[in-house]
């Protein structure tokens, strides 16, 4: 998984750094990182997992 953000202003980090974790945030990254943080059972995440849909 590769996020790449391409700027024409290199003066203009700020700006960059949002469109970043715009990026991060729309591909469902961060989450992921949020997930894999903890070692979770296979029947906590089925449980979590039914919780979700409702």
């Amino acid at each position: 998984m590769t996020i790449e953000v391409k700027i024409s202003d290199p003066h203009n980090f700020e700006k960059a750094m949002r469109i970043f974790k715009k990026a991060c945030q729309k591909d469902g990254f961060m989450m992921e990182i949020k997930e894999r943080r903890y070692y979770s059972k296979p029947s906590d995440k089925k449980r979590f997992k039914g919780k979700v849909k409702r």
